[in-house]
């Protein structure tokens, strides 16, 4: 059983969805989705086990957006002010691409709120995407943008400006990424598992790296392309076992003690 709602939250009309029972986890999609697109595979999965409370960031499916651009460090505050009115204290942070990166600005940012987080293809310099991405980037337009995505915006909410507003956002802020201080992740104190694939747009490197600067971190490299071990809406191979065996390493991070 799923309830979804709003909220206010720091300017802006927050969407969440409320799943399942136990433990709260948080999910937090990646650029350009939702969370259907990002987590419709697993999401039920991990619902029979904690009490996931899955959003969306600003100008993402049902999310209004601010006169502001986006930033990790603005969606960390926005995860933590939503956490705040629920009156959640502490919370297991799963992020995804770009959430990956919200997952660890919280960590950053909020130390007290997160339990533990999972990663996923998450990055905190510009060396760690594949060549070419930000050239890329530059000359990206909405044709480029995979049309999974697009349609499943579009069904939430069908004004095409807000599509192609939450694209240039999103596109903004992938250009004007900077480099985070590695300080920053020495000094994260919570359990981290960091997940990447073999394959993704952020570097099984970059991952390594990240796991070798975070004190308590793990990592496991899973076969596959961007988002392919969560079986994300662009790229999910009917039959595949592999977001189910990534549900399995999740929860075991997890519930370790």
């Amino acid at each position: 059983m799923s309830t979804g709602n709003y909220a206010d939250v720091n300017g802006i009309r927050m969407y969440y969805e409320t799943h399942g029972e136990g433990k709260p986890l948080v999910l937090i999609h990646g650029g350009g989705s939702t969370i259907e697109t990002t987590f419709g595979t697993i999401l039920p999965l991990l619902a029979t086990h904690y009490e996931v409370i899955a959003v969306e960031l600003q100008a993402h499916g049902h999310t209004g957006d601010r006169d502001a651009p986006e930033s990790f460090s603005q969606d960390a505050d926005d995860v933590a002010a939503l956490l705040d009115q629920l009156k959640i204290s502490k919370a297991f942070i799963f992020g995804f691409s770009n959430g990956g990166s919200t997952a660890l600005q919280i960590a950053i940012r909020h130390a007290a709120l997160a339990d533990k987080l999972v990663v996923a293809a998450g990055a905190y310099k510009r060396e760690g995407f594949i060549a070419g991405f930000f050239e890329g980037m530059n000359d990206a337009s909405l044709d480029n943008m995979p049309k999974g995505l697009q349609d499943a915006f579009l069904r939430i909410n069908p004004d095409f400006n807000a599509l192609v507003n939450m694209f240039n956002k999103d596109k903004q802020r992938m250009i004007d990424f900077k480099d985070w201080d590695e300080e920053l992740l020495k000094n994260i104190q919570v359990p981290v598992l960091i997940i990447n694939g073999d394959k993704d747009v952020t570097l099984p490197e970059h991952a390594l790296n990240m796991a070798r600067l975070i004190p308590n971190a793990s990592l496991i490299i899973l076969p596959g392309v961007h988002g392919e071990y969560l079986g994300e809406i662009d790229i999910a191979k009917p039959g595949s076992k592999l977001p189910a065996i990534t549900v399995e390493l999740i929860k075991e991070f997890l519930d370790k003690e």
